[in-house]
C-alpha cells in the first residue's frame, strides 16, 4: 500500500475494484521489480512502478502494458483522477509503445462504483464512463485497430447508392463525421416513413466495409420491428448483384414461420451465443434483437418489465457478455421508455456496452436527448411533406357526448354488470343514479351505442372514399384497451363487422393477445383483408403500413411521443395505391387531441411518466431522515390511495396492525404520531409483515358496466390541415381561399386568365394553377376544395374553374366539370351544323374536357381516345383545317 493511501481507499480496491478486474479476466498480482515485464500476461499488476510514481494497477497482456487503473476511495469522484493516470502513462518508460509521449494507451480511474475510461492514443479521444473493465482480449483488439485510418477511408468512400435520397446521404454524412470526431453517442431524428432503417442499413454497410465497426447490434423494441429490420438487411443490395447478407452475416432472434411472407425467401439465422460471450476480432456481423431480449441476456428475466402487447422470448437466457461485444449499437425507436423505470432499463442495457451508440427516432424527447446528447441530423415531417416524400393528413373531428362528458345513469335503468376476472355477466337495475366521467369510459363502463355511432361516422367516410377512389381505405383504430372480458378492442371489432357486413376477415384485432401478431401485421400490410384493424399498443410505433389511409383515435392520449408515433402510421406514400395523396385522422374527442398537441415542438419536453419509489423505499428514507417532511407527505398520500383501493378483506388484514383497519385515519394521524413518537411509529412501518401487506393487500373487485340504454349523440366535422399546421373548418377554408384568390391574381397567372383573359386558358395554365394552389400553406388542392364546397354548398365535385370564379364573385354559379363542359360545348355548337364524323370528334373532345378542363393539339397524337382513330391529322381534315381555331374556342368557352 502506498504511504499516502488511506485505509478507505485500500478497502475500496480490495472490496470493489479487485472483484471487477477479476470478473473481466484479469489476475491480480503484486509488482516485483525483479520480475521482467514479459512475464506478465492477462495480469493487473498492483503498485506498478513508473518514473512518476506507482500506478495502482498496470494491465498487462502478453508482456505489454496496455492499461493503467487509478483507484480512489468510494466517496471521491473518479473523473478528475484520469490526469493522474495520464502522468503514470507518460512515466511507464518500460513500455515499447508511444502515443504523443504516452506509453500506455488505455487509462482508467474508478472509485469502485463508477469507472472512467480514456483511450489516449488520439488527441480528440474523449473520456467516458464504462460499466465494467475491458477484458485482456478487448484491450489487445483495441490496440490492433487503427480507428482514425479506418475513419479516413470511410470519409473518402463515395456514398452513391442509387436508391439513396439526398437527405439520407446527409444523415449518413452526419453520422460518419460524428464518429470520426470520436463522439460515442448521437441522435438521428427523421420523420416516420422517411426510411430511417434503409438509411442505417446503408450506413452499417459503409462502416463495416471501412472496418470502422465490425460487430453491429441493431436494437428494436418490438418483434415486428425486428422482423422488418432483418428483411431490410437481407434485401439491401450494397453492391450490384450482391445482397447484404451474402457479404456479411446477419443474425436475429428466433421467429415463427408465419412472421414472413411465403415469397420472402429468407430464413433468419439465430445468433450463436458465443458471438456474444466470446467476441472475436475476425467477426463481422449484424445482430438484430429486441431490447427486451438483450436485457434478459445481460441481466436475467427479472430485469425486464411486462410491456403491454409485446411478448417476451421464451428462449432468452442470461449470458456473460463483455462490454466490447459490439463496436456499434443502433437503437431504433429510441424515444421509447414512457416511464422512468422503462427508461432506466433500456439505459442500463445500452450502458453495458462500450461502443458507439446511434439513436434513431422520429420524435426526439427530453429524456432521449439526455442520453444521446446531440441531434447530429434532423429531417422533419414538414420538410418531408414539402419535398414529396410523405403525405399530410386531414382531420375529422368526431363529437361524441359520451366521450366528452361521460355517462349518466338514471335510477331504475337496467345495465349489464361484467366480472372482469371471470367474465360472468348479470343484469342489474340501478337503485340510484350514477355518474361516470369521461376518463372512466371503456375502463369502468361502456356505451355500445356510442361505439356504434362513432364507427358509423367512420363508415360514411370510408364509403365516400370508395366511391372516389374505387377502394375502401385501410383504416387503423386505436382502442382504449384489450382487457380480458371487457376488451374495448374486441367490442370495436364486433361492431365494425356488424356495421360493414363484410365478414370477419374485413375487421380484425391485432394486439399481443392474438395468435401470431406478426403474421397479422404482414397480412394487413400486403393483402386486401383486413381493411379495418383495431389495436391498442402493438401498432403504435415503427410498423410499416404504407397504404394506410385512415387513423381513428378512440384512445385518449397524453404523451406527445406516443401521439406523434401513432400519427406516423399514416404518413408513408402508398405502395399498392400510388395515388394516396393524404390520410385522414378521426379525432373522436371533438378535435381536442389534435388541439392539445397542436403546438408540438421538435423536441418533446415531456419527461417519461414517473415510476415512483416503492412505499418501502419511502419508509426507509423517513427512517434515515432523508428529506423527512417531503417523504412523510408522500407516505400519507400512498396510504390514502390504499384506503381507496383496498377490499373489505384487506381492511380485516390491516386491523391486525391498526385499529379497525382504518388506513385512512391512520394516514391522517401519521404526521402527528411521527412527531410525537417517531421510533415507536417507525417500528410498525418498518415491520416486514406490515410492509408486505402495504404492497400486496387485496384490492377491491373491479366491476365493469355495459350501459345498453345510454344513447350517444355523435356528429363529425371535416377539417383541412394546412402545411402551416392549422386546421380549417370548411367555412373558414373557403373564406381563406376567397381571400387568396382576390389577393393573388398578379402572382398566379392562371387566376388572372380565368378572371380577365379566358381566351388564354390552356393545359399549362391549369397545371400551373393546381401546383401553386396545392403549395399554399392552406393546401388549396382540388380534393380539399371540392370537399369544402360539398360540405358548405351541398354541391359535389365542383370544378376548379368554378371554385376560382366563385371565390372572386359569390354571385357566379358552381358547376361540376361535366356541367361546365356541356355548357361550353353548347355555346360552340349552337346554330351550327356538323357531319356525323364531326359529331363523333366533338363527343370525344367533350369527354376529354370533362376529365381535364382543357385540350391541347398534342393530346390528339398522345392520347389513345384520339390517336387510335387517326389523331391530329385525321381530326384536322374532318374539320377542314380549322381544328386549331376550334380548340382555342373550346378552351375559352370552358374558362368563361
Amino acid at each position: 500500500m502506498k504511504p499516502s493511501e488511506s485505509n478507505s481507499e485500500w478497502l475500496t480496491r480490495k472490496r470493489l475494484i479487485d472483484p471487477k478486474l477479476i470478473a473481466a479476466g484479469w489476475r491480480i498480482v503484486p509488482f516485483r521489480p525483479d520480475t521482467p515485464l514479459t512475464s506478465y500476461d492477462r495480469c493487473a499488476v498492483e503498485e506498478f512502478e513508473t518514473e512518476h510514481g506507482p500506478a495502482d494497477y498496470a494491465l498487462c497482456v502478453d508482456g505489454q502494458i496496455l492499461g493503467i487503473v487509478e483507484a480512489k476511495k468510494l466517496t471521491l469522484g473518479p473523473q478528475s483522477v484520469l490526469t493522474q493516470a495520464e502522468r503514470y502513462s507518460k512515466g511507464a518508460t518500460s513500455s515499447s509503445l508511444n502515443f504523443r509521449g504516452y506509453r500506455v494507451p488505455f487509462l482508467y480511474s474508478t472509485n469502485g462504483e463508477v469507472i472512467w475510461h480514456h483511450d489516449i492514443r488520439n488527441a480528440l479521444g474523449r473520456s467516458h464512463t464504462i460499466s465494467q473493465f475491458h477484458t485482456p482480449d478487448a484491450l489487445a483488439e483495441l490496440l490492433a485497430k487503427d480507428f482514425d485510418v479506418s475513419c479516413q477511408a470511410l470519409l473518402q468512400t463515395p456514398n452513391d447508392h442509387p436508391r439513396l435520397r439526398e437527405y439520407q446521404r446527409e444523415a449518413n454524412a452526419a453520422v460518419e463525421k460524428a464518429i470520426s470526431d470520436h463522439k460515442h453517442q448521437m441522435l438521428v431524428a427523421m420523420a416516420t416513413g422517411t426510411g430511417k432503417t434503409f438509411t442505417m442499413v446503408n450506413q452499417v454497410y459503409r462502416l463495416m466495409k471501412a472496418e470502422v465497426a465490425q460487430r453491429i447490434l441493431f436494437l428494436v423494441d418490438r418483434r415486428a420491428l425486428a422482423a422488418q429490420a432483418v428483411l431490410a438487411f437481407a434485401s439491401f443490395e450494397p453492391e450490384p448483384g450482391l445482397k447484404f447478407d451474402r457479404i456479411y452475416e446477419v443474425y436475429s432472434q428466433r421467429f415463427q414461420r408465419g412472421d414472413f411472407d411465403e415469397d420472402e425467401k429468407f430464413d433468419p439465422r439465430v445468433l450463436p451465443s458465443s458471438y456474444l460471450t466470446d467476441p472475436q476480432p475476425g467477426h463481422a456481423f449484424v445482430y438484430v434483437s429486441t431490447i427486451q431480449r438483450m436485457t434478459i441476456n445481460l441481466f436475467g428475466r427479472n430485469a425486464i418489465m411486462a410491456s403491454g402487447d409485446e411478448e417476451v422470448d421464451e428462449d432468452a437466457s442470461q449470458l456473460d457478455i463483455p462490454i466490447h461485444a459490439f463496436d456499434l449499437i443502433i437503437a431504433d425507436e429510441c424515444h421509447r421508455g414512457y416511464s422512468t423505470q422503462e427508461s432506466a432499463i433500456w439505459r442500463k442495457t445500452l450502458d453495458h456496452f462500450d461502443c458507439v451508440k446511434v439513436g434513431l427516432t422520429a420524435t426526439p424527447a427530453a429524456h432521449t436527448m439526455a442520453y444521446f446528447k446531440d441531434i447530429i441530423y434532423r429531417y422533419e415531417y414538414e420538410r418531408a411533406v414539402r419535398e414529396g416524400f410523405l403525405v399530410d393528413y386531414d382531420v375529422v373531428a368526431v363529437n361524441s357526448n359520451v366521450r366528452m362528458n361521460g355517462i349518466f345513469l338514471n335510477e331504475g335503468e337496467q345495465v349489464e354488470v361484467v366480472n372482469p376476472v371471470s367474465g360472468a355477466k348479470q343484469l342489474d337495475l340501478l337503485e340510484d343514479e350514477r355518474q361516470f366521467d369521461s376518463a372512466k369510459i371503456e375502463h369502468d363502463i361502456t356505451s355500445p351505442d356510442s361505439n356504434r355511432k362513432i364507427l358509423e361516422e367512420v363508415k360514411k367516410w370510408m364509403l365516400e372514399h370508395e366511391q372516389r377512389y374505387g377502394r375502401l381505405p385501410k383504416t387503423l383504430i386505436f382502442a382504449s384497451n384489450d382487457l380480458p372480458h371487457t376488451s374495448h378492442a374486441d367490442q370495436l371489432v364486433d361492431r365494425a363487422r356488424d356495421i360493414f357486413g363484410r365478414g370477419d376477415s374485413f375487421a380484425q384485432k391485432i394486439t399481443g393477445r392474438v395468435d401470431r401478431p406478426l403474421q397479422h401485421i404482414r397480412e394487413f400490410r400486403n393483402r386486401p383483408a383486413p381493411t379495418i384493424v383495431v389495436t391498442v399498443d402493438l401498432l403504435t410505433t415503427g410498423v410499416d403500413i404504407p397504404d394506410l389511409e385512415g387513423i381513428v383515435f378512440l384512445r385518449p392520449v397524453k404523451s406527445r411521443i406516443l401521439f406523434e408515433q401513432m400519427l406516423g402510421r399514416g404518413t408513408r406514400k402508398g405502395e399498392h395505391f400510388p395515388d394516396k395523396s393524404h390520410f385522414v385522422v378521426f379525432d373522436c374527442f371533438d378535435g381536442t387531441l389534435l388541439e392539445y398537441f397542436k403546438n408540438a415542438t421538435a423536441i418533446t419536453a415531456e419527461p417519461p411518466d414517473g415510476e415512483p419509489c416503492t412505499i418501502v423505499e419511502i419508509i426507509e428514507d423517513i427512517w434515515a431522515n432523508r428529506d423527512r417532511d417531503y417523504n412523510i407527505r408522500r407516505l400519507v398520500k400512498r396510504l390514502q390511495r390504499i384506503e381507496k383501493e383496498m377490499s373489505g378483506e384487506a381492511r380485516d388484514m390491516f386491523a391486525v396492525h391498526i385499529p379497525g383497519g382504518d388506513v385512512g385515519k391512520y394516514a391522517s394521524d401519521l404526521p402527528r404520531k411521527l412527531s410525537d413518537a417517531f421510533v415507536d411509529t417507525m417500528s410498525l412501518l418498518r415491520d416486514k409483515v406490515f410492509q408486505d401487506l402495504l404492497i400486496n393487500y387485496p384490492r377491491k373487485e373491479r366491476r365493469f358496466i355495459v350501459a345498453y340504454e345510454t344513447e350517444d349523440t355523435v356528429t363529425s366535422s371535416w377539417l383541412v390541415r394546412g402545411i402551416d399546421g392549422k386546421e380549417y373548418k370548411p367555412d373558414d377554408y373557403l373564406t381563406a381561399f376567397a381571400q387568396f384568390v382576390r389577393e393573388n391574381p398578379q402572382q398566379i397567372e392562371a387566376i388572372r386568365i380565368l378572371l380577365q383573359r379566358p381566351k388564354d386558358w390552356s393545359t399549362k395554365a391549369l397545371s400551373d394553377l393546381q401546383q401553386k394552389l396545392a403549395a399554399t400553406p392552406q393546401r388549396f388542392n382540388k380534393e380539399n376544395l371540392q370537399r369544402a364546397h360539398e360540405l358548405h354548398y351541398q354541391k359535389a365535385l365542383v370544378d376548379i374553374i368554378s371554385m376560382v370564379k366563385h371565390a372572386a364573385n359569390e354571385q357566379l354559379p358552381l358547376y361540376t366539370a361535366e356541367e361546365r363542359v356541356k355548357l361550353a360545348m353548347a355555346k360552340i355548337t349552337s346554330g351550327k351544323n356538323f357531319t356525323p364524323e364531326q359529331v363523333q370528334w366533338l363527343e370525344r373532345i367533350e369527354g376529354h374536357l370533362a376529365e381535364n378542363l382543357t385540350i391541347d393539339p398534342d393530346d390528339f397524337d398522345t392520347l389513345p381516345v384520339f390517336n387510335r382513330v387517326g389523331g391530329w391529322g385525321r381530326a384536322n381534315n374532318v374539320f377542314a383545317g380549322q381544328l386549331s381555331q376550334l380548340i382555342h374556342q373550346v378552351n375559352e368557352a370552358v374558362a368563361l
